[in-house]
């Protein structure tokens, strides 16, 4: 039987997250110290990503040691070292000899235009996290870590977009068990993937009601040169079950089906939304099925995301706006 689970309770796997509420951004580092097998599907046009290539099935890499997601757009990326630096510390990588290497790898939302643009995830806040992560698991949703700056429905521009945050949701089937985190930073409007209902994004200019993305697109196909920034919608699915990483991608690529559910428009050239699929388990379970389930998890996690974030930074909330709209 079917039953919900905290993201947590999924051995094998540490979360660690550190923000900077002041200026808008953060991170959220997912450590395995084992070493735990990934894949990555990326659909949007414009990722800010690191060590990518580490997940292509044809790299000899067969593990990575951690996941970074991250704020601040490409110049985020280098909190990855920073949670390099804690890892070789304490002997966590893959063995060259001479020391050892963490595979670290990491995906960072357009936060930029929230707080402080100045002030983006370092290796000094990836050393934290990462930190917090082994010695101190301190994952919570909503305005956390790369969450902390998050903002949805920006077809218009930031001045009618909400606030958003970092969300996440598991489930245990039998042995298997699956969760989902994901920061959402989209574009486009988010829905309750069971209902159809808009639960937030583009909002009218009083701010008092809901405009639709979509619908909005097509009053011009005129070409828009320059729609890149503000956007991303970064996340992992993890499970306890075994698969290798041409597997896993497969797992990420499905997983996406719940970013489709959930997100309007969604994968646009002005998004850059990827999805790491980690295994961090030997149970043995069908891989349509965990396909399935992710997508699934994965839309929940999309909700508690926006259901979990406060107003912040001038962006209401699904909190605040409730009864409103």
């Amino acid at each position: 039987m079917e039953k919900t689970i905290s993201i947590n309770s999924i051995e094998g796997l540490r979360i660690g997250q550190v923000e900077n509420e002041k200026a808008g951004t953060g991170c959220t580092v997912l450590v395995s110290e084992q070493g735990m097998c990934a894949g990555l599907d990326v659909r949007g046009g414009g990722p800010a990503s690191r060590d990518s290539q580490l997940l292509n099935p044809l790299t000899a890499a067969n593990i990575v040691h951690a996941v970074v997601l991250g704020g601040g757009s490409a110049f985020g990326l280098g909190a990855a070292n920073g949670v390099m630096a804690y890892l070789e510390e304490h002997d966590i990588g893959f063995d060259v000899g001479v020391t050892k290497v963490p595979l670290v790898v990491q995906s960072d939302i357009f936060d930029l235009t929230v707080g402080d643009k100045s002030v983006r995830p370092d290796p000094a806040m990836g050393y934290e996290a990462a930190k917090a992560a082994m010695e101190a698991p301190n994952y919570r949703d909503g305005n956390f870590g790369a969450g902390c700056g998050a903002t949805v429905g920006k077809l218009a521009g930031m001045e009618t977009c909400m606030k958003s945050g970092i969300g996440s949701y598991a489930i245990q089937l039998g042995d298997l068990k699956i969760g989902a985190i994901v920061a959402v930073n989209a574009l486009g409007d988010i829905f309750d993937h069971k209902t159809g209902q808009k639960i937030a994004g583009l909002l009218s200019e009083d701010k008092k009601s809901f405009r639709d993305s979509v619908e909005l697109m097509k009053q011009s196909i005129e070409v828009h040169e320059n729609r890149f920034v503000d956007n991303t919608t970064i996340g992992a699915v993890i499970t306890n079950a075994a698969f290798n990483k041409s597997q896993l991608c497969k797992i990420a690529g499905m997983t996406h089906n719940g970013f489709a559910r959930s997100i309007r428009p969604v994968h646009t050239s002005a998004d850059g939304d990827s999805i790491y699929a980690l295994s961090v388990g030997n149970v043995s379970a069908d891989i349509d099925l965990v396909g399935t389930l992710a997508s699934e998890v994965m839309s929940e996690a999309i909700l508690c995301a926006l259901r979990s974030a406060e107003s912040a930074y001038g962006f209401i909330s699904v909190k605040d706006i409730n009864g409103s709209v």
